[in-house]
């Protein structure tokens, strides 16, 4: 996601949950994207805007990140900004 922002750099994460869950052994962070599409990229800018959900579980070995998955449906966001 990180590399979106080099061609749509008004893109924003905003943090909307941190719970713990299994017993402190690992972690979730639900976070929101919003970006629009209005300069270069892998296609000519579109105009539109996404502003989709995705959350990454994080386990932990002691104070370590032991796997990190991200779950995030790209498909979705993809369609609203035009690109598909």
């Amino acid at each position: 996601m990180k590399g979106l922002l080099t061609f749509m750099p008004d893109g924003r994460y905003v943090v909307k949950a941190l719970p713990p869950i299994m017993s402190g052994r690992a972690l979730a962070l639900w976070r929101l994207f919003r970006v629009a599409h209005r300069e270069g990229g892998p296609c000519s800018p579109t105009g539109k805007s996404t502003s989709t959900d995705y959350v990454y579980v994080m386990e932990f070995a002691g104070d370590k990140i032991r796997h990190m998955t991200k779950i995030w449906n790209a498909g979705w966001a993809i369609r609203e900004l035009g690109w598909a």
